[in-house]
């Protein structure tokens, strides 16, 4: 009789141990659900301007092709009552192509900027050039004329000794031929505009 009772114990014993386990296993692999925080992402369409200066001498003289380029943005970008590109954000390029001067052309760059990093360090891809008129070609002007052409400018009204003789004064015009091209350069702490040829989306914002 004790023998079946302490069978019996230990059957019970043993029972309540395996449900406690498999009640502590089910608990540990149990999902843990995390609270996601909403975030509307935010977009600078292409032709966004930037305005921000250089922070380093850039010509075409002395830099080349492929040569790293820095530029701070100078004011606070809002879009939505949202500051996305605040004052002091860093931008980085290079400059893609350069023209050397020739006669009758400036020599000209093209900084094409890839990257931004704001004040707190987060950095996102971007598309940009420094911003021109000119296809955003820097420099490339015409040369002034190298020579100069003396031609005579007849006056409108009837002057000199005879009725049938005209009075004619000299005029200085430009010739054909214009002069050698110099380099382009950018001084050091210069206003410039960068400008978004691709959306770029901000999906990082500093929180005032």
């Amino acid at each position: 009789m004790k023998r079946l009772l302490g069978l019996l114990f230990i059957i019970i014993f043993l029972g309540a141990c395996n449900a406690i386990s498999q009640a502590q296993t089910q608990e540990v692999v149990q999902p843990i659900q995390l609270e996601m925080r909403n975030y509307d992402e935010i977009t600078l369409p292409v032709g966004t301007f930037i305005p921000v200066i250089t922070t380093q001498e850039i010509s075409t003289e002395t830099c080349p092709e492929g040569f790293k380029t820095k530029f701070i943005s100078t004011t606070d970008l809002f879009m939505y009552e949202t500051n996305i590109i605040p004052k002091n954000t860093e931008f980085f390029g290079y400059i893609e192509k350069i023209h050397e001067p020739v006669i009758g052309t400036n020599a000209s760059m093209k900084i094409k900027i890839t990257k931004l990093i704001i004040p707190d360090g987060f950095e996102i891809p971007i598309k940009g050039y420094i911003y021109t008129s000119n296809d955003n070609l820097i420099g490339g002007e015409l040369t002034p004329p190298s020579q100069w052409v003396k031609m005579p400018h007849y006056q409108s009204k009837f002057q000199g000794i005879s009725w049938n003789h005209r009075g004619a004064t000299l005029q200085i015009r430009p010739g054909g031929k214009r002069s050698m091209g110099v380099h382009k350069k950018i001084p050091a702490g210069e206003q410039q505009i960068i400008i978004l040829i691709a959306p770029t989306p901000i999906t990082h914002t500093i929180t005032q």
